[in-house]
C-alpha cells in the first residue's frame, strides 16, 4: 500500500486543523545564571544541546550535571515536552528537537542554549507523535525559517509561536491519540529495524579491530620493521578551502581535514594514490582512504608507496588504522593540532613477506568492506533504511492543509 493510500486509511475523513503553536503551548527557556564551575560536578540533571540534536526523544541514559540550588527559578522539563536547539551555524539545523517520551521522577533541568515546548492541557498530541513530527522535512522547512543570523542562526520565538501544527479530529482527543499511536507503531518498526542494523554495525566493527589487532600482532624475529620514510614518499596536499569550491564545485571529492569529503569541485590533483593522514585539525591523525581521483587538500598528507612488490597498498591502510595510537602521539596539541611529516617519516611498520601482507590484506578488506562501505555492507544498509524512515516519516505526516487556518 501507498504511502498516500496509507494515510488516507489512517484518517478516515477525520478533519485536520492546522493552529499556530503559540495557541496550543508555552514556550520555555533553559537554564540561566550559570557559569562554568556549576557544571562541574553538580546536583542536578539537564538535557544537554548534543542530546537534542543527537536524539528524536531525548536520552535519559546522557543526561547531565549542573549545580542548581532549591532557591533558583529555573525552568524543569517534563514528561510530554518537546525541546529544541535555540541556534546553530546553519538555518537548516537549527531548532532540531527532541520530544520528552520517558516518565520520570527527578527534577531535569535544560541547556541554556535551548527551549522547551509544552502543549497545553487537552491539546491532543502525545509526546511520541511529537517526536516523529517536529522532525519531518515539511516541519523542518517551516522552523527554519524562524532562524536568523549570520555567523550564527538563532531561532526567533515571536516567528517560532507563528508556525502551524495539524491536531487531529482535535474534538475527539480519543480518536485523535488512536491514530496517532498507529503512525507512531508504523514508524517505530523503520526506525527500530534502523537500530538493530546500527547494533550489529558497532559489533561488526569490534569483530574487524579484534581480527585486525590479532593479524598484524607480529614477534619481532618474524617480521621486519622499516621506518615510512624508507618505504614510501609523505607529501602534503594543495590548499583548498570551502570558497575555492563553492566557486568551482564539480565531481571530485575534496580530502582534506578528516575522512569525510569536504565538499566536491571541478578538479582532481590525486589518481590511483589512496592513503592519506590528516595533518592539522580536530581530525588530525584519521588515515584516509579514496580510490579513483579527488583533490587532496593541504591538510592531508598523501602516502605513497615506493615499490608496491616490497609493500602492499591494502596493507600498509591496515597497518596504519592498527597504529592510530602511535601516530597521535606524534601530534602536538597546543593551538591547532598538528602531524610534523619529519615525525611521520620515523615512524616503524612491520613488513612481513609481500604474500603474507596481500592475505593478510584480503581478510581483512571483507571486514572493512562491511563495516565501512557506502556501496555495499551494512553502511549501505543503513542508509537505505533511513530514506526509506525518511519517506514513510513525511508521507504519513504530511496531512491537507486548508487555505483558511484557525488562530
Amino acid at each position: 500500500m501507498s504511502g498516500l493510500n496509507l494515510i488516507d486509511r489512517l484518517l478516515d475523513g477525520v478533519v485536520v486543523e492546522w493552529r499556530h503553536l503559540g495557541s496550543l503551548a508555552e514556550i520555555y527557556g533553559g537554564l540561566t545564571g550559570k557559569n562554568k564551575a556549576d557544571f562541574d560536578g553538580g546536583n542536578a540533571k539537564y538535557v544537554s544541546y548534543k542530546n537534542i540534536f543527537a536524539n528524536i526523544n531525548v536520552d535519559f541514559s546522557s543526561l547531565e550535571s549542573v549545580k542548581v540550588s532549591s532557591s533558583e527559578n529555573q525552568h524543569m522539563v517534563k514528561y510530554g515536552d518537546v525541546l529544541f536547539t535555540g541556534s546553530s551555524e546553519i538555518a537548516a539545523e537549527a531548532g532540531l528537537s527532541s520530544a520528552v517520551t520517558t516518565q520520570f521522577e527527578e527534577s531535569v533541568f535544560l541547556n541554556s542554549f535551548s527551549f522547551g515546548v509544552r502543549f497545553n492541557e487537552g491539546i491532543p498530541i502525545s509526546p511520541e507523535f511529537s517526536k516523529y513530527l517536529f522532525r519531518t522535512s515539511l516541519m523542518r522547512s517551516e522552523i527554519a525559517k524562524t532562524a536568523s543570523g549570520v555567523t550564527r542562526f538563532n531561532v526567533s520565538k515571536e516567528r517560532f509561536r507563528k508556525i502551524l501544527i495539524p491536531l487531529i479530529c482535535p474534538d475527539n482527543p480519543k480518536k485523535s491519540l488512536e491514530i496517532q499511536a498507529e503512525i507512531v507503531r508504523i514508524l517505530d518498526a523503520f526506525t527500530e529495524l534502523t537500530t538493530e542494523l546500527t547494533t550489529e554495525l558497532t559489533t561488526r566493527k569490534k569483530q574487524y579491530k579484534h581480527y585486525r589487532d590479532q593479524l598484524l600482532s607480529f614477534e619481532d624475529e618474524a617480521v621486519e620493521w622499516k621506518v615510512l620514510s624508507a618505504l614510501t614518499i609523505i607529501k602534503t596536499g594543495q590548499s583548498v578551502n570551502k570558497q575555492m569550491i563553492a566557486a568551482d564545485p564539480g565531481e571530485y571529492a575534496v580530502i582534506n581535514s578528516g575522512r569525510e569529503p569536504l565538499g566536491y569541485i571541478n578538479a582532481w590533483n590525486t589518481d590511483d594514490d589512496p592513503i592519506g593522514i590528516t595533518s592539522r585539525g580536530a581530525g588530525v591523525g584519521s588515515i584516509t582512504w579514496r580510490d579513483g581521483k579527488y583533490f587532496r587538500g593541504n591538510l592531508n598528507y598523501s602516502v605513497t608507496i615506493k615499490n608496491k612488490q616490497e609493500l602492499d597498498t591494502r596493507y600498509l591502510y591496515h597497518v596504519l588504522q592498527k597504529m592510530q595510537i602511535e601516530i597521535q602521539a606524534l601530534c602536538t596539541f597546543d593551538g591547532i593540532p598538528a602531524l610534523n611529516a619529519g615525525n611521520l617519516k620515523e615512524l616503524e611498520v612491520p613488513v612481513p613477506p609481500l604474500a603474507v601482507q596481500e592475505r593478510i590484506a584480503g581478510i581483512l578488506d571483507k571486514f572493512d568492506a562491511l563495516t565501512n562501505s557506502l556501496t555495499e555492507g551494512l553502511p549501505r544498509e543503513i542508509e537505505l533504511r533511513q530514506k526509506q524512515y525518511e519517506h514513510y516519516r513525511d508521507l504519513l505526516l504530511s496531512f491537507p492543509k486548508p487555505q483558511e487556518v484557525m488562530a
